[in-house]
C-alpha cells in the first residue's frame, strides 16, 4: 500500500513537470515576440535576450510611419475578409449541412460523398481554374474574391453537420413546421440559436484561417492598398539588406496577432455560454420550450 501511494506521487509529480515544461515551450514564441518588438534591429542580430528594451514605442512609430507598408489599411482589409469568411462559412455550412440532415432526397448520399471529396482537395490543385474565373468576372484585384469561395467549406460542413446530428431533435423542427414557420425562419430563428456552440467554435477556425492565408491573397491581390497583413509581413522579410529591420517584422506580427486573440476570446465565451446555457435547458423537461413558430424568442437566448 506505501508503495503505491509513493509510486502515484512520483507519477503525478511527474506529470506535473511534463505539463509545466508543455506549458513554458507553448508560450515561448510569444514570449519572443513580445520581447523582440522591444528591441531594435542592432540588439535582435546579436541573439535573443529574455530581458525587454525600451524601444516598443519606438518601433511602433516606425512600422506606421513607413509608407511602404500600410499597417492600418491592411488591418482593415485582413479583418473584413476574416469577418467575412467566418460569417459565410459558418451560416451557409450550417444551412448545408441543415438540408443534409432534415431532408431525405435522392441523390442525399451523393451529395454528402461530393463534399467529402472536395474537403480533400488540396487548395492548389484548383489555383489556376480558379484565378482564370475571377479573372473572367472581374474580381481580380478585389477582396471579394477572398471571400465569396468562403461560401463552399467542406470542413466547416462536416463539423457542422455532426453538431446537428448529436444535438439537433427532428422532432422540434417538424413541430415547428406544423406550427406554421417556413423552413428559412425555422433555421434562423430555431436552428441557428441551437447550434450556436458550433457556430462560434468554426468561426474562430474559419477567422484565424483566414487572416493567416498568404497564399490566395499574394495571388489575387496586387493593389497596394488591398494588401492584408500576411502580405506586408512577407513583404517587410523579403526587404533587401539595406532596408531590412527586423525590429518592424517582429512589431508587425505582434499587431497581427491582437485581433486574434480578441476573436477568441470573444467567441469562446459566447461558446462556453451558450453551450451552458443550452445543456440546462434542454436537459430539464419542466423548461423545454413548446415548439410553435413564436417559440423562437425565448429559445433565441441559449
Amino acid at each position: 500500500m506505501l508503495n503505491q501511494r509513493i509510486f502515484l506521487s512520483v507519477r503525478r509529480k511527474i506529470v506535473y513537470v511534463v505539463l509545466i515544461l508543455l506549458t513554458f515551450f507553448s508560450i515561448l514564441p510569444f514570449i519572443m515576440l513580445i520581447v523582440n518588438s522591444t528591441r531594435v534591429h542592432s540588439q535582435l542580430i546579436n541573439g535573443f535576450s529574455f530581458i525587454p528594451g525600451k524601444y516598443f514605442f519606438f518601433n511602433l512609430k516606425n512600422l506606421l510611419s513607413n509608407d511602404n507598408i500600410p499597417v492600418v489599411g491592411a488591418l482593415l482589409n485582413s479583418v473584413m475578409v476574416s469577418v467575412g469568411n467566418a460569417v459565410f462559412a459558418t451560416y451557409f455550412s450550417a444551412m448545408t449541412a441543415y438540408g443534409i440532415h432534415m431532408y431525405r432526397f435522392k441523390g442525399r448520399k451523393f451529395a454528402f460523398s461530393f463534399i467529402m471529396a472536395v474537403m480533400m482537395v488540396p487548395a492548389q490543385v484548383t489555383t489556376l481554374g480558379f484565378l482564370r474565373l475571377i479573372g473572367a468576372i472581374n474580381l481580380d484585384d478585389n477582396l471579394l474574391a477572398l471571400i465569396i469561395p468562403a461560401i463552399a467549406s467542406p470542413v466547416v460542413f462536416f463539423y457542422m453537420l455532426q453538431y446537428l446530428q448529436a444535438f439537433l431533435s427532428k422532432s422540434l423542427v417538424e413541430a415547428s413546421r406544423i406550427d406554421g414557420c417556413g423552413e428559412f425562419r425555422t433555421f434562423n430563428t430555431i436552428v441557428i440559436p441551437i447550434i450556436k456552440p458550433a457556430i462560434a467554435v468554426q468561426g474562430i477556425f474559419a477567422f484565424v484561417s483566414s487572416w493567416n492565408n498568404y497564399f490566395l491573397p499574394a495571388l489575387v491581390i496586387n493593389s497596394k492598398s488591398r494588401k492584408t497583413i500576411p502580405i506586408l509581413i512577407a513583404q517587410l522579410r523579403a526587404a533587401d539588406y539595406m532596408k531590412f529591420d527586423l525590429a518592424q517584422v517582429y512589431m508587425l506580427i505582434f499587431i497581427a496577432i491582437i485581433p486574434l486573440l480578441i476573436v477568441y476570446l470573444l467567441l469562446s465565451k459566447q461558446k462556453n455560454r451558450t453551450a451552458t446555457v443550452a445543456i440546462e435547458r434542454f436537459s430539464t423537461p419542466s423548461i423545454m420550450p413548446k415548439a410553435t413558430c413564436s417559440f423562437h424568442a425565448r429559445l433565441s437566448v441559449v
